[in-house]
């Protein structure tokens, strides 16, 4: 339309913003001088719901948890769909799906901060929040705002609320605060106030006081030991949601990693390769690092977001056999670890990265793509990113075989 008519959108009845959009961009700031008040997508598209909705938000994992949610629920013969912040072509966006012909049962949305920032009227029935960390400090001035925004999924709970939650994570404790609603708690130990838990080795669910077993851990299909706290928060929405223990089992055993998020996609001359360009903040590629316990050389860097990286030091200390920093932030990420590894500094050629990363991974290694930072210095998103690394992977082990 060639710009924006401030006059045009402020006498509008309804605005909707893209979370894309920051609050500081000069069309928002406008309207807020006008006292004009403004949604997000997901607001306006609930208030089309015929089902019920479940929303997951979190720092990392809410990806892999909303579409396991949806998984399990359908593999248990509830009707659900996913969608919301997803992205990467995984799930439609949240008005996509107030368009479906036959209406799910259930409803489960991702809501990043930018979307939760525009809400007004909008409640889950089940709310969940996987984790808490530093995270889009190019987009917030401190992690107090980031988190100022994900305390908004919280804003409208009523006495039927029910609150999935990670067991002694005193951060999400003091975001929930003193929410109406019935909490719930998943991972930690098997204390009588954990809802979700491992114990032996078995996933295990725990309402009303009766342990219902699901799995062992070895069954379920996915890299990480992350990824069982995700299960584990899977498995109690979709108990709660009314699924059978027995079904939720074979949803996990059937469950397929999703792309860019820990996913082997070579594997030659005993070297493993894995894509965790999802991982866009030091938390993640922390998760990434724990999961995995073999040495590992990998590939930090992107576009700068903000966040120290000094605290990745420990977990690469004596666990990285190379660490390759590159893109835009490389020379930061090599001065602020270089105390704790050795890290070497590339250029910003992604080939030669990766060629790198060949030649000095050896057998019982893992080349890792898991950045800890955004990729729109180098390319159009972490899907974009992490598919050529996927192909720069696989073009070798073809060379090599």
């Amino acid at each position: 339309m060639g710009g924006h008519d401030i006059a045009l959108v402020a006498g509008a009845g309804l605005v909707v913003v893209s979370p894309g959009i920051a609050p500081d961009a000069p069309v928002l700031r406008a309207l807020a001088e006008r006292g004009v008040r403004w949604i997000s997508e997901p607001e306006f598209a609930v208030r089309f719901y015929a089902g019920q909705l479940i929303a997951v938000t979190g720092t990392n994992g809410k990806t892999t948890t909303t579409l396991l949610i949806a998984h399990l629920l359908t593999q248990a013969g509830i009707r659900a769909a996913a969608g919301g912040n997803v992205g990467g072509g995984l799930a439609p966006a949240a008005s996509e799906l107030a368009l479906l012909d036959e209406p799910p049962d259930w409803y489960v949305l991702e809501m990043s901060s930018f979307q939760l920032a525009g809400v007004e009227s909008f409640r889950p029935d089940i709310g969940v929040v996987t984790n808490l960390s530093p995270d889009h400090l190019d987009r917030y001035a401190t992690v107090a705002e980031y988190y100022a925004d994900k305390v908004r999924l919280f804003d409208n709970a009523d006495d039927a609320s029910r609150w999935v939650l990670p067991a002694g994570d005193g951060d999400v404790a003091e975001l929930a605060g003193d929410a109406r609603g019935r909490r719930f708690f998943f991972g930690g130990d098997s204390s009588s106030a954990t809802h979700a838990f491992t114990q032996d080795g078995m996933l295990l669910v725990r309402l009303d006081g009766t342990v219902e077993p699901l799995l062992h851990r070895d069954e379920i299909p996915l890299i990480g030991r992350h990824n069982v706290d995700n299960a584990l928060a899977a498995a109690l929405v979709a108990r709660l949601a009314g699924a059978e223990p027995v079904r939720i089992a074979d949803g996990l055993r059937s469950a397929r990693p999703l792309a860019h998020r820990l996913e082997p996609v070579a594997d030659y001359g005993g070297v493993l390769w894995v894509n965790d360009s999802k991982a866009t903040n030091v938390a993640a590629t922390k998760s990434a690092l724990a999961s995995l316990d073999r040495p590992v050389v990998i590939l930090l860097g992107g576009k700068d977001k903000g966040e120290p990286f000094a605290p990745l030091g420990p977990a690469l200390s004596g666990r990285a056999r190379a660490v390759l920093a590159y893109g835009a932030v490389g020379p930061r990420i090599q001065r602020e670890l270089r105390d704790f590894v050795p890290v070497e500094l590339m250029a910003s050629d992604f080939v030669a990265v990766v060629a790198r990363a060949a030649s000095l991974a050896q057998a019982g290694d893992v080349v890792l793509l898991s950045p800890a930072c955004s990729s729109y210095d180098m390319f159009d998103s972490y899907a974009h990113r992490g598919r050529r690394f996927s192909e720069l992977a696989t073009e070798l082990a073809r060379e090599t075989t």
